[in-house]
This record gives structure tokens, C-alpha cells and sequence, in this order.
């Protein structure tokens, strides 16, 4: 399906998604839903954080990287010295955070349909979504399972190459034109390669996840019906992503000014996980509401907001 180009607008849901907000958690006020609902989208979460890294290449003084590769090879020793112990307990932590980010990522795929029930039909429940969209929670995990285990087998080759590279300009002693730009290549292509899973995971927590409240069935067919949505309204996808951008930064701004004004105290509430969801719920069913009111202008079908499924044409 195509929409005409003056039916689609990004700054349009902006405001039928404050009014969602306010109607959801402030209509009246009650702490029981504001808890429960913030139960919901804690869950739907469940496991995501900031992560980032950044490379420092060796001092340009000599003594500096001597006493940097003087420490690597003093780790490096220790290490082999110690390979009978440190083997076990190096696999026994990844296969115990391999089995956490599993679990997370099941857990976090029931809560993002309990999040979106919760919001769309401005009902603080929790037990009614774990059981209805039980099958699309499933089908959404094993689709997020598949494309981070991909990101890893992807990514971990990259990080070997530049670490093999850093570790070569470590034992010359001084920078390379070749380690750089190995290291400045494999760094784009980490890059590059992030910015194409954050499109991916945003389409399919934006639209992806609606497409399956709203008409039932797996992952795979729900984005088939996104990508011929896209396919005649990319530029519209295009200007939604650069106002996605736009509202991070505005919403930062605010958590930022309100963190100054109450002197930091609220930084450390926003530390503790669940109570750190609580205090920044308005902006989560905000941001929730807005893709699914600017899904919602595509047509009816796609109106997570209407109840019950539709059958897909």
C-alpha cells in the first residue's frame, strides 16, 4: 500500500502522543498504573544499555609506549602462565552472559507487546498481554536472536583485525601508516555496520512490533508488509528516522535539565534500574506513542490503536 505524500507527517504525531502520554499516566494520576505500566516497559528494556568503545593509539613518547608494551607483554606472560584457570572461568563467563542476554532478549520480546498493549489501549495489565501475544513475542525473539548472533559473528572478526593491528604498531613502537589504517578501517566498518542494526532495530521496534499486535503472525511476514510499505514511502521513512534523531536529543536535553535542577538526585534514581523506568515513563509512552501514531496515517490496517487484528490483504 502507498499513501499520498501529504497524508505522512512527523510533526503531527508529536502532539497526539503528549495528549496519549497525558491520558495514560496523568488522567487521572494513579501510582498502581504508573508501577504496573512501568513493569511493562522496564521489562520491554530488559538487557538494552549504551555500550561504546573508542581506541587510543600509543603515545607519540617513546617511553610511554614502551611501558605500554612492556605491560601487555607482562599480561600476556601472566596469562599463559595461568591458561589452566583462566580458560574455564574465561568460558564459563561467556556462556553464563550468553545465556543472561538469551534470556533478556526473550524477556524484553513479551515486554515490548506488553508495553504496546498497555499504551494503545490505556490499560495498566500484565498478565492479559504475557498470554496474548505470547506466538508474536516468540516469533520477535527468535528474529532478534538471529540478527544479534549475526551482529556478533560479524563484528568479533572486526575486533580481531584491529587488535592484531594495534598490537603490531605496539611492538614496532610507534605508529604505522598501515596499522592506522587498518584500525581506521576496521572502526568505519564497526560503524557502519552499527548504524545499519540501529535502522534494523528500529524499524522493528517502531513498526515491525505494531504490525504484528495489530494483525497477528510472525516476524518475518510483519516485515514483509513493512517493506513494501517502505518500498513507496521511503523518503517519509527517511524524514521519520532524522526526527527520531531530533526527539533523542530534545528528550535528552529535558532528563539532562531536570538531573541539574534536582542536583543530581534524580542521576542516581535513574541509576537503579526498575525505579530509573518509573521517573522517565512519560517519555517511554511517549516515544512509544508517536511511531504508532505515525504509523497509524499508512490506514486503518495499520492503526495499532483499533482492537483486534486484521487479516492481511
Amino acid at each position: 500500500m502507498t499513501t499520498p505524500q501529504g497524508h505522512v507527517s512527523v510533526t503531527c504525531p508529536v502532539n497526539q502522543a503528549i495528549e496519549r502520554m497525558k491520558r495514560v499516566l496523568f488522567q487521572p494520576f494513579d501510582l498502581g498504573k504508573w508501577i504496573t505500566i512501568g513493569f511493562c516497559a522496564w521489562l520491554a528494556q530488559l538487557g538494552e544499555g549504551g555500550s561504546g568503545g573508542h581506541f587510543n593509539l600509543p603515545s607519540h613518547h617513546h617511553e610511554n609506549v614502551q611501558s605500554l608494551r612492556r605491560a601487555i607483554e607482562q599480561a600476556l606472560e601472566y596469562v599463559m602462565q595461568n591458561l589452566y584457570w583462566i580458560v574455564p572461568l574465561v568460558v564459563a563467563l561467556f556462556l553464563a552472559g550468553l545465556v543472561l542476554w538469551v534470556l533478556f532478549l526473550w524477556l524484553s520480546s513479551r515486554g515490548r507487546f506488553m508495553f504496546l498493549h498497555c499504551v494503545a489501549f490505556d490499560r495498566a495489565e500484565v498478565a492479559v498481554p504475557w498470554h496474548k501475544y505470547a506466538r508474536e513475542a516468540g516469533s520477535l525473539f527468535w528474529f532478534r536472536l538471529v540478527i544479534g548472533l549475526a551482529g556478533m559473528f560479524i563484528t568479533m572478526p572486526a575486533l580481531v583485525v584491529a587488535a592484531v593491528a594495534g598490537w603490531r604498531m605496539v611492538e614496532c613502537g610507534e605508529p604505522n601508516v598501515g596499522g592506522i589504517c587498518v584500525l581506521a578501517g576496521m572502526v568505519l566498518l564497526m560503524v557502519l555496520l552499527g548504524i545499519v542494526f540501529w535502522i534494523v532495530n528500529g524499524l522493528t521496534a517502531g513498526f515491525v512490533v505494531p504490525i504484528m499486535f495489530r494483525r497477528g503472525g510472525g516476524c518475518l511476514a510483519a516485515w514483509g508488509v513493512l517493506l513494501r510499505l517502505l518500498g513507496g514511502n521511503l523518503e517519509h521513512f527517511v524524514l521519520y528516522f532524522l526526527f527520531q534523531i531530533v526527539l533523542g536529543l530534545a528528550t535528552g536535553a529535558i532528563v539532562i535539565t531536570v538531573v541539574l535542577v534536582t542536583c543530581c538526585i534524580l542521576c542516581c534514581a535513574l541509576a537503579i534500574p526498575f525505579v530509573g523506568t518509573v521517573l522517565l515513563l512519560p517519555i517511554l509512552v511517549f516515544r512509544r506513542a508517536y511511531s504508532l501514531y505515525y504509523l497509524a496515517q499508512y490506514g486503518e490496517e495499520y492503526d495499532a490503536f483499533r482492537a483486534g487484528p486484521v487479516t492481511a490483504p
